[in-house]
């Protein structure tokens, strides 16, 4: 593994970029100090530029959100969410007799953003009149939050099967406050028996559906940039993809103590059950 101080120094190695959302470009709220900096130099670079995320939303609604925090959405190519693939599935039929669909979402415009085009899925509003569960983000508000639990136990009682399209299970916001995301909710919902359907990192799929559209056949071509070992540098690892870790995002406490660096990601990692990363820094700097 090597700490970088800038990513222009690796930048000619690779044919494409990609890039996590929340934990290295933002955190929800505001981008990152020196993100767009690094973005806009790396744009100037031979390398493509790309997202892939774990956002439930489809990849316009992100793309909207990433120009909101102050980048040029042109500098990527591609821009490619858990959510997104999920909705390919659906409307390619790959997933089967899936018609009515009971949302668990942070708002509920986002499901309905979500479930626009798709004329065979319908959202219903219990899960007691539907055939699956879709879960796509949750509040930060404790209290929206607070009926999930009981309509995940209906979703169980009658076997429902959940589709997470975001798979985290936790993410980053400002001030250093960590939230728990759907992934986690999704891993409760597996053993207590009930049938998951993950969709984003680490699960092969989506690193294949990006890796297509940038037609890069290579797969040590292409730098995957994330804050989760588990999620971004495992994933990455298994499609033969190299990895930057980025240790100010979701990990960021871990690196308050004496501990070097080297250390603390070995410890990380271990933990994560992931491979070390090729690199690591702390922020994005060009």
């Amino acid at each position: 593994m090597r700490e970088l101080t800038g990513l222009g120094a690796i930048a000619g190695a690779f044919d494409a970029i990609v890039f996590d959302q929340w934990g290295v470009l933002h955190n929800g709220t505001q981008r990152y100090r020196s993100a767009r900096e690094t973005i806009s130099a790396l744009a100037e670079t031979p390398a493509r530029l790309a997202i892939l995320s774990n956002s439930g939303k489809r990849s316009q609604p992100n793309r909207a959100r990433i120009a909101a925090m102050g980048f040029r959405i042109d500098d990527f190519s591609v821009v490619m969410t858990s959510g997104e693939a999920l909705w390919q599935d659906c409307q390619s039929g790959r997933l089967g007799p899936i018609h009515r669909l009971f949302p668990i979402c942070a708002k509920e415009s986002d499901a309905f953003q979500w479930v626009e085009g798709l004329e065979a899925v319908e959202l219903v509003s219990s899960p007691a009149e539907a055939d699956g569960i879709l879960l796509m983000g949750l509040a930060d508000d404790a209290d929206v939050n607070s009926g999930i639990r009981s309509n995940l136990d209906q979703g169980l009682a009658r076997a429902l099967p959940l589709f997470c399209s975001n798979p985290d299970k936790a993410s980053p916001r400002a001030n250093g406050v960590v939230v728990s995301s759907p992934g986690a909710l999704a891993e409760t919902y597996a053993k207590a028996g009930g049938v998951v359907h993950f969709y984003g990192k680490p699960y092969p799929a989506v690193f294949e559906a990006l890796q297509r559209e940038l037609g890069i056949d290579d797969p040590s071509r292409i730098l995957m940039v994330g804050d989760s070992l588990e999620h971004d540098i495992a994933g990455a690892a298994a499609k033969g993809w190299k990895s930057l870790f980025i240790r100010g995002g979701l990990h960021a406490a871990a690196f308050s103590s004496e501990l070097e660096i080297a250390s603390s990601v070995e410890c990380l990692s271990r933990e994560a059950r992931s491979p070390l990363p090729d690199y690591t820094m702390e922020f994005l700097c060009p």
